[in-house]
């Protein structure tokens, strides 16, 4: 099971107290005070796991506590600190305090760490509150408490492409053809339920990661169909591959209602590079070449028909989509957002 979005409750450990003790030994009569300071409590320790693709573990448990630091003892020795509790979560998720909405940290990169929640102190024992006019104390600080928070984990897929479109474009089909995953498949809405992250191999020795996601729907920035829930695993992707089934009957529509819904969730999303893939031209009608170069005018962008079931032009968009892979990974790495190059081609059957 696929779980993206998740609310637990974490505390730090508390300090342990410092001791009241003096030193008894043979010959050493009236020794002073010699009560050791309390351990600190252990810290909770977020970390960033590519292993794990799913925040599953934390609908079951929801409550994290790190270990309590230990009392002070005698002979000024300090009490044990409390261990940190470690808690993996994938790469990609959003921390936010759950009560004030404000983002405590976004993990990126496979083992960031980030501590969420420090340890209380451990109190002062009574060695440490003598002086020259008060030479037996006979108190001693407790531990600072550990502190507690509300989180709320929001998971949000990182990939190279993002498929967009409506519900039966061909999307799960597309993914069956260029990566080994073999997701479910049929000609009725939202086969696909949930996010997936699937590895396309390219040529020998490279390869890129494609979002498998549900399919969109008019009105899923206000959350309709699979709304948000779909929509916050493309914020992180490279580049989206906008797919229209070319059986329908108007591409210029389909076309606006997705840009439309990515745009309304959100500008980053508008803003990413894209094309358009036709998909289904096993099918296609007789003016499938036509329709298709009116749509790559009329927009501007590179409109490349395909078939995933015939396997046709199925390695041109491969490269299409590696290309434009490229540019993005190249404009991250200079730390500039560049837009992919426009295609001025048309597409040629």
């Amino acid at each position: 099971m696929f779980v993206d979005q998740v609310e637990i409750s974490v505390e730090s450990g508390h300090g342990g107290k410092g001791n009241v003790s003096f030193r008894r030994e043979k010959y050493v009569p009236k020794g002073g005070p010699d009560g050791g300071n309390g351990g600190r409590g252990g810290d909770v320790i977020l970390v960033a796991n590519s292993q794990l693709h799913t925040l599953l573990d934390h609908r079951y448990k929801r409550e994290y506590v790190a270990e309590h630091g230990q009392p002070g003892t005698t002979s000024r020795k300090t009490g044990r600190s409390g261990e940190d509790l470690i808690i993996q979560l994938p790469c990609g998720t959003l921390v936010r305090d759950a009560e004030s909405g404000e983002i405590l940290a976004d993990l990126v990169n496979n083992g960031q760490r980030f501590i969420v929640a420090h340890g209380g102190l451990g109190g002062r024992g009574n060695a440490e509150f003598a002086t020259p006019t008060q030479q037996t104390p006979r108190h001693a600080e407790p531990g600072l408490p550990g502190k507690r928070r509300q989180l709320m984990l929001e998971l949000k897929l990182i990939a190279d492409v993002g498929l967009v479109g409506f519900p039966n474009a061909g999307k799960s089909t597309l993914i069956s053809r260029i990566s080994a995953a073999r997701p479910k498949i049929a000609d009725y809405p939202f086969t696909t339920l949930e996010p997936n992250l699937r590895i396309v191999q390219y040529r020998d020795y490279d390869s890129f990661t494609v979002a498998d996601l549900p399919g969109l729907i008019e009105g899923a920035h206000e959350g309709k169909g699979l709304g948000t829930t779909f929509l916050r695993h493309i914020e992180r992707t490279r580049i989206l591959l906008i797919l229209i089934d070319c059986t329908s009957e108007d591409y210029a529509s389909d076309l606006a209602i997705l840009r439309n819904e990515l745009s309304s969730y959100s500008d980053e999303l508008a803003s990413k590079p894209w094309f358009i893939g036709l998909s289904k031209i096993d099918a296609a009608p007789e003016d499938l070449e036509q329709r298709a170069a009116e749509l790559s005018a009329a927009v501007d962008v590179l409109v490349h028909p395909f078939s995933s079931v015939s396997g046709e032009h199925l390695e041109q968009l491969k490269d299409l989509l590696w290309i434009r892979i490229s540019t993005a990974r190249e404009g991250e790495s200079r730390e500039g957002d560049e837009e992919a190059p426009r295609d001025t081609e048309a597409w040629q059957p």
